[in-house]
């Protein structure tokens, strides 16, 4: 059974989904629509087009599907998609996509986005992301599955961050980052792979040590860093050095943050 609380404001058009919680003074726009079991806790606002999936849970003062803040939008209708059973916590900010961008924000199942967090426009974030506390992923940012991103952290317009990645706390990141790689310092450098993430996940000795090899071999190998992750495509058959070696082949706007 639902229930919404009778000081929320609730505009006509917007579709609210079996078992809802609406907590006091929320607003949700006339474009929304909000999937089974949603709970918004209070002071909640929720506007342009945006859909919500089912059991997410948005905490007091997060501002979801607000315009872009980007000069160039001009009222164009664009839209924020968030997936299943994420939990946003206070204050976080999250905003609709741009027309040159794709129209779209869109946000994957099972993230957790914690207090301060922001989430700009055409941003898209994969499922299982863990974004902490004030830290501010850019326009355009493409960030995959299973990554964590620390504290007070800033992600660059069109960076892309890799599957398993973990950003350390107080790094500004400005290039792309490989998958399953570890940056730390306040002008993030590339300092490793994400170990502990692979051991929690269950990946096997022998891709964790291929991924060690494929890794000093970007960083000592001969050539340009394409060059060597190239080269590594012919010399293993651990599909996450492939993983790797294909994200760093694909298209993309940044440069990559290379091994210190």
């Amino acid at each position: 059974m639902g229930m919404i609380h009778p000081s929320a404001v609730i505009e006509d058009g917007a579709v609210i989904g079996d078992g809802c919680q609406i907590g006091p003074f929320c607003v949700i726009g006339a474009d929304v629509v909000l999937g089974a079991a949603v709970e918004l806790k209070s002071h909640v606002v929720v506007t342009g087009d945006t859909h919500i999936g089912d059991e997410t849970i948005v905490f007091p003062f997060s501002v979801i599907g607000e315009i872009p803040q980007d000069l160039k939008f001009c009222g164009e209708k664009t839209r924020l998609r968030i997936g299943k059973r994420n939990r946003i916590r206070e204050h976080v900010t999250m905003n609709t996509g741009t027309a040159g961008g794709g129209a779209q924000t869109l946000v994957g199942d099972d993230g957790l986005f914690m207090a301060g967090c922001h989430i700009a426009h055409d941003a898209q974030i994969g499922d299982r992301v863990i974004v902490v506390n004030s830290s501010a992923i850019a326009g355009h940012c493409i960030i995959e599955d299973d990554v964590i991103i620390g504290g007070l952290c800033g992600i660059h317009q069109w960076v892309r961050i890799g599957q398993g990645a973990i950003i350390g706390a107080l790094s500004m990141v400005t290039n792309d980052v490989v998958p399953h790689g570890l940056v730390m310092g306040p002008r993030g450098k590339l300092d490793g792979l994400n170990l502990i993430g692979l051991k929690r996940k269950g990946v096997a000795r022998a891709d964790i040590t291929a991924m060690r090899a494929a890794f000093q071999t970007l960083k000592d190998g001969e050539g340009t860093f394409h060059d060597r992750a190239a080269r590594l495509a012919d010399e293993t058959d651990s599909e996450y050095v492939q993983q790797m070696v294909a994200f760093i082949m694909g298209d993309t706007d940044r440069n990559f943050l290379t091994p210190s």
